[in-house]
């Protein structure tokens, strides 16, 4: 297992990150089962846990909590605050100081910790000032009750209003973003990983198999099940009789050709892949059985050679979306109406 710094931060993490999305109801809901999987991945030199409060409802961070014990000050350990965990519940959900203050102490409690290493606002809140963000993570910070922060899925622009806001107020800043990124969905080298970069932020990446895309299961001209798994959830996005879907299948056929050339695995490469570009520190590996973390791993110690990642450009060009990673979030620029339509009488 390789390491890397994380964000100017000092602390060290494995380029593989062990993702617990899976973890829980939504996943693996055997709890046993589930701390063998993180206890295996730990052993395999993987020291970057990653979680978040609203995965199965809190349920991934009470099993994170109990693989743990014993091993605490072993692993860097990261989680999230942003969505609401519970239907209707006003005010307990965004990146506000009232929400953020409780959420911390109901995430320690279910980590069973007294401190989180990362902690990290899941998507912008464009209800809540970042200053107001800013300042109770810095506040956080300051109680010890976690050491770093950074964000999710944050556009470029927001990580420098971000960066500006702290130096201009003294607060901590974001120390990492965490977006989507894989080899169909490389839009963020535009100007997410190179505003990282420049900012001297760390880089955790979900999604390198862009929801199964690339784990070598969905084929071209091969029946798919859209009525179970991730697709169930977004059919629309592996339908083959929709005419958006032919490219992302093209490229599939052709990047597993690329992946047989070598005498690896689809998803080997999708991981190694992600873990060449320099802004990134760690790629998040988010599996849900014992055999989808022993695949995963077989990538830890795979490098691509520069031939190999000319093969991949010339399939999906540099900075080009063929799968759209992130459905969860959408700027209000996109989803409310009146930021890109002039009003009727001013057209």
């Amino acid at each position: 297992m390789r390491y890397r710094t994380l964000g100017g931060t000092g602390i060290e993490v494995s380029v593989h990150c062990l993702g617990t999305m899976m973890f829980g109801a939504v996943g693996n809901p055997d709890h046993e089962d589930s701390v063998r999987i993180i206890h295996t991945a730990l052993d395999q030199g993987i020291n970057f846990v990653d979680t978040a409060d609203m995965y199965s409802t809190g349920e991934s961070e009470e099993i994170v909590g109990k693989a743990l014990k014993g091993r605490r000050d072993d692993v860097v350990l990261a989680t999230k605050v942003h969505f609401p965990l519970h239907d209707g519940s006003r005010n307990q959900s965004g990146n506000s100081r009232r929400w953020i203050t409780r959420a911390v102490e109901d995430s320690l409690r279910r980590l069973d910790t007294d401190w989180i290493d990362l902690y990290q606002v899941h998507r912008p809140d464009h209800t809540t000032d970042i200053e107001e963000t800013l300042w109770v993570m810095s506040d956080l910070v300051s109680q010890g009750k976690i050491r770093a922060f950074g964000c999710s899925a944050f556009p470029a622009e927001e990580l420098v209003e971000a960066y500006h806001v702290s130096e201009r107020r003294g607060y901590g800043r974001f120390r990492t973003d965490q977006p989507p990124y894989s080899m169909i969905s490389r839009g963020i080298e535009r100007s997410v990983l190179p505003t990282c970069r420049r900012l001297g932020m760390g880089v955790l990446t979900y999604s390198p198999l862009a929801w199964g895309f690339l784990s070598g299961k969905i084929r071209k001209d091969q029946p798919i099940d859209l009525t179970s798994g991730r697709a169930a959830l977004a059919p629309h996005r592996f339908d083959p009789s929709l005419p958006a879907n032919a490219a992302k299948y093209d490229a599939v056929e052709r990047l597993m050709e690329v992946a047989e050339g070598i005498g690896v695995t689809l998803p080997e490469l999708a991981l190694s892949f992600v873990t060449t570009h320099p802004a990134v520190t760690s790629v998040i590996n988010g599996p849900r059985t014992m055999e989808q973390l022993e695949g995963l791993l077989k990538a830890a110690d795979l490098i691509l050679d520069d031939a190999v990642l000319d093969q991949i450009d010339e399939i999906v060009p540099p900075g080009t979306d063929l799968y759209e990673a992130d459905a969860a979030w959408q700027p209000k620029s996109l989803t409310d109406l009146s930021q890109r339509r002039r009003p009727a009488a001013d057209r």
